[in-house]
Parts: structure tokens; sequence; C-alpha cells
């Protein structure tokens, strides 16, 4: 049988970066054995479940570029993909266990009667775990149907599994403790079970379990703050498998090539937003120029800033300074206006060091050039050093300051080239 697995979400909330790469590895796993993945939505907790909720996970899943086989809006031969149309087959299912004796009742719920021996499951990551039956007063029979008729994850979870013939269930190490559990039910319909992949928790830096209020939880977050999908994909991937080898930065093909369910890690992940900044400057250098210009364009545009005649040789300058599209306003805001803030601690150190006095000598010898470009620019800086008794280095940080209002930025051939004679002259004059 060829490779199903699946991501199974509760639309209670936004998509978490734990759900994320639990989708991720199902992704992975399922692309690399040429498999399908399929998306089926736990939303059997109408009070809990919104409309909203469910198309954040769509959206999410979408923007990550982890496509679903089968699911909702795609549709196969095994829905209804929502819980909350299949009670019917959970009826069916149910009565096969009644029939079987492995049900009883205790007031207006049905129980589920575990056999009494040790069970032993063999985990693709976690190894050989066994849970010991035999003492009902550690593992009580569990409910399968309340009291209201309802039936609890366990039970459905199992039954929807094996409905749509799922072959590899990889999920989270908080369920590793379930799956015995669901051992147990799946002997008692007389089925085979699914292999099963426990991936480790997602920490904070500090190790506390990451919950939904963190920074970097909310996948629909990471669009806003000027990340690339591809970026975020290649971080998460991170969270827990290695490549064995060096690298990190990988696309999404690279990722299917070299996923393997061996090279996930034992040990709980540690989320770092600054590592996933990282990664994402790291894409951002790969893209070209064209294609960073209109990622970054709206962001330009949503800080109130001109999109000039030169846009492209602005965004140019500054597109290896940058670790997130949202950081693209500030790089270039004072090479488009005439009013961009300034680094007061950059500002007045400039002004401390002795050579900001040649700055006024730099920008007559700038007026006087008849041809315009950084290397002549650059060239008028060497002449007045010279001439001074100074040297090119200690001049060029007072410059840059003067042109930029800060201590960092693009190359300063960028800065005069984007500036033009007019505005480097002005600018010099007035500092």
């Amino acid at each position: 049988m060829s490779v199903r697995t699946r991501f199974a979400p509760s639309p209670t909330g936004y998509l978490h970066v734990g759900g994320a790469r639990t989708a991720l590895f199902n992704w992975l796993f399922a692309r690399k054995q040429h498999g399908s993945f399929i998306l089926r939505v736990e939303d059997t907790d109408a009070a809990r479940n919104t409309d909203e909720a469910r198309q954040a996970i769509f959206d999410g899943l979408s923007w990550l570029g982890l496509d679903w086989d089968e699911g909702p809006e795609k549709g196969g031969k095994f829905g209804p993909y929502y819980q909350s149309r299949r009670a019917e087959i959970y009826d069916t299912y149910f009565e096969k266990l009644l029939a079987s004796d492995r049900l009883y009742k205790d007031g207006d719920a049905y129980r589920f009667r575990f056999d009494r021996t040790p069970v032993t499951m063999r985990d693709l990551v976690c190894g050989e775990v066994t849970i010991d039956y035999r003492d009902a007063s550690n593992t009580p029979d569990m409910v399968i149907r309340r009291s209201d008729g309802s039936y609890v994850f366990h039970f459905v979870n199992v039954v929807d599994d094996l409905e749509m013939k799922i072959t590899h269930v990889i999920r989270g190490e908080d369920h590793l403790m379930n799956t015995p559990k669901h051992l147990q039910l799946i002997a008692a319909l007389g089925a085979a079970s699914p292999q099963y992949a426990h991936i480790p928790l997602i920490l904070n830096p500090d190790g506390s379990k990451m919950s939904k209020r963190d920074a970097g939880a909310a996948i629909g977050d990471y669009p806003r703050q000027g990340f690339l999908s591809a970026a975020v994909v290649n971080f998460i991937a991170l969270l827990g498998w290695s490549s064995k080898s060096d690298d990190e930065i990988f696309t999404l093909t690279q990722l299917v090539d070299r996923f393997s369910l061996a090279a996930i890690n034992r040990a709980p992940a540690r989320f770092d937003l600054e590592k996933c900044k990282w990664v994402n400057q790291q894409h951002l250098a790969k893209i070209d120029t064209e294609t960073f210009a209109e990622l970054a364009k709206p962001f330009v545009e949503n800080e109130n800033l001109p999109v000039t005649e030169n846009y492209l040789a602005v965004i140019t300058a500054v597109k290896d300074k940058v670790r997130l599209l949202t950081e693209v306003p500030h790089a270039i805001d004072f090479l488009v206006t005439d009013t961009a803030s300034q680094d007061s601690e950059a500002v007045e150190k400039a002004k401390a060091n002795p050579n900001s006095a040649l700055l006024p000598t730099l920008a007559d010898q700038l007026a006087n050039l008849n041809e315009w470009s950084a290397e002549n620019a650059k060239q008028a800086i060497g002449e007045v050093v010279t001439a001074n008794g100074a040297k090119a280095g200690q001049l060029m940080f007072p410059v840059r300051v003067a042109l930029s209002g800060r201590a960092h930025g693009p190359d300063l051939g960028d800065i005069f080239e984007i500036l033009g004679k007019e505005k480097t002259v002005k600018r010099l004059r007035s500092f």
C-alpha cells in the first residue's frame, strides 16, 4: 500500500507553529515516499470551533506550500473530511465493539474494556514503549461514548485513521502515551494499525513549553512580519530534524529529498525567533532583485514611503542588509526622503569624531566634480584626507552618518549613486 499521512487539526484557534511542523513532517514524508497527504478537520467541539479558525488553518498551510491531496476543498473517496459529518461511520464502529463485548455501560456512558496485558508499541522515533494494562487502577477502562452520546477523541481518531487507510501517524510526543490505547482499539476492531512516529515537543529558548501566546507561535503572523514562506518552512523543519550535514538552508524540494523519520531528533526542539530571522535573511539573499523589490513594495507603501523612479537601485542597495521585509522601509527611508529619522547615538558619535570637521571641505570638493559617480566621490574623499593628513577610513564614518543618519547601512558607494550630487553635498554641509 502506498504511504498515506494525515494532519488533523482542531479549528479552535490559529495554526500554531507546532501544528505547522506536524503538518510539514507528514507532508515531507508523504512527498518523499510518493504517497498522499490528507487533511481532515477534527471539529466535533462545536462550542469552540469557528469558521475563522478553520480558514486560518487552510490559509496557513497554503502559505507554507503544504498542499493536501485529499480533504476540505479537495474532496476524496474517504470523506467526509470533517469529523462533525462522520457520525454514521462512528456509530457503525461503535456497534462492532458492542457486538464483540468490548464495551459496557457506566451510567449513561460506554467504556471500552481493555485487555489486561502489557502493550508494546514500536515507535519510529521514540523506539519501543510498553504500557502495562494489568493494573486497572493505573489504566482504567476508557470512556468511548459520553453520556450525551458524543464520542471521545481516542475513538474517532482511530476510526478515521482506519477508514482513511492512514499508513503512518506522525504527531507530537504529547500523544505518545495515547497510542497504546489506540492499539488496543484497533486490535479489538480486527484491523491492522498504522505505524507511529512521535516527534519531540517545541520549547521556548528557556526550556519552557511553547504556548499560543509566545512570539512566533502563530503562523498567520509571519507574512505580516515580512518572512518568506520558504524560510519559515526551512526553519520549522529544523525544529527537531537534522539533515545530518552542516547545511541549514533548504528549499522545499531539497527538504523532500533529504527528509527521513530516522533523522528526527529524540530531544525537544528549542524555538529561536532570531534563528528564524537569520534563515529568512539567507532566503532573501538567494532571490533575484526584481522579486525582492516586488515583495518589499507593499511594506514600503504601507509606511507611506515613495516608490521612486530608481526604486530598483534603492532596493538593490539594501537587499543583503535586511532580515525581514518589514525592515526594508527603515533601511531605505533616508534614500527616498529627506525627513528620515536619525540614530541620535550615531550622530553624536560622528560629530565627536575630529574628522567630521573635514565634511565641509569634502562637500566643496564633491560640488566641483564634473562627473558624478561613486568612484569619483570616493576618490574625492581620498584627496581630502591626504591633503589634511588623515586616513580615508577615519572619514568614512562621519560621511556615512551625515548622509544616512545611522551607523550602518548600504555600501557608501551605493549611497552616493542613489542620493546624487546635490543631495550628497547638501547633507554634508548641513551636518
